[in-house]
């Protein structure tokens, strides 16, 4: 028995080491998140990436006739669903905006209340993003307002990158809620071939840190957003990138310690 126990070690260090060389050899899968802004508002596109094969993120503009609609059809076919917040810009129409968006002049108690409207007006939302808000994103007490929300609810926040002085990347992380920014704008132009090298852009930023973060709309460029994300996919699967939900690029041990009561 000794003799065969002896026989016996050195095979299981072996196999030890082989399943460690296995383990690392594994390709990290890397992964890339699409969110595609301004559902419940446009529709050039909507049927394309809410009923396409490409797991998208759909941000929900709140207050909308079709808000809720989008919001459940989204969450009916499996695509993650976030609110896609209006926040007051430093120029462009108030118009834009659409009902009871952030803005500065507001007080922080009556930020909340407009985000916790917004978040009754759009279903099943597990994040935020903001929709324009280059100027609102600068104010400390609103963003603070809006992520102080944000913790109670447990939801996690994209910033859109509409400012680089954005307040939110530094009182998220205070606060411990769960941020990334965008990486890629998808169709600032459009066209579909513009759409492709947003696309290319966007699996090279994931390469190099592991991850990556497009933003595209529906509306007015949302055909040829989804043309032109659609016909990257097969590039994407040759590079091993995995388009997920946003969720899933936040570290498993964050998004535990967030979400376990």
């Amino acid at each position: 028995m000794k003799k065969f126990a002896l026989f016996l070690i050195p095979f299981l260090l072996l196999s030890a080491q082989n399943s460690a060389v296995a383990e690392n050899n594994d390709p990290k899968q890397l992964k890339a998140s699409i969110i595609i802004d301004d559902f419940g508002g446009g529709t050039g596109g909507v049927r394309d990436f809410l009923e396409g094969a490409v797991p998208i993120t759909a941000a929900v503009m709140p207050f909308t006739e079709n808000s809720r609609e989008h919001a459940e059809w989204a969450h009916k076919n499996g695509i993650e669903v976030i609110v896609h917040l209006p926040m007051q810009p430093k120029k462009g129409k108030r118009s834009w905006l659409g009902p009871k968006p952030i803005t500065v002049d507001l007080s922080p108690k009556e930020v909340k209340k407009r985000v916790e409207e917004a978040l009754k007006s759009v279903p099943h939302a597990v994040g935020m993003n903001n929709h324009m808000g280059s100027l609102a994103v600068e104010d400390e007490d609103i963003v603070r307002a809006i992520v102080e929300v944000a913790k109670e609810k447990k939801l996690y926040i994209i910033d859109s990158g509409t400012s680089p002085k954005s307040k939110f990347p530094i009182i998220a992380k205070e606060m411990n809620v769960p941020i990334l920014k965008r990486d890629v704008f998808l169709d600032d132009i459009s066209s579909a071939n513009h759409v492709r090298k947003q696309m290319n852009r966007l699996a090279k930023i994931t390469e190099f840190s592991g991850k990556g973060i497009a933003i595209g709309h529906v509306g007015v460029t949302g055909k040829v957003c989804s043309v032109g994300v659609f016909q990257s996919m097969e590039e994407f699967e040759k590079r091993n990138i995995k388009i997920v939900p946003a969720s899933q690029l936040f570290s498993t041990k964050l998004t535990e310690q967030y979400l376990v009561p």
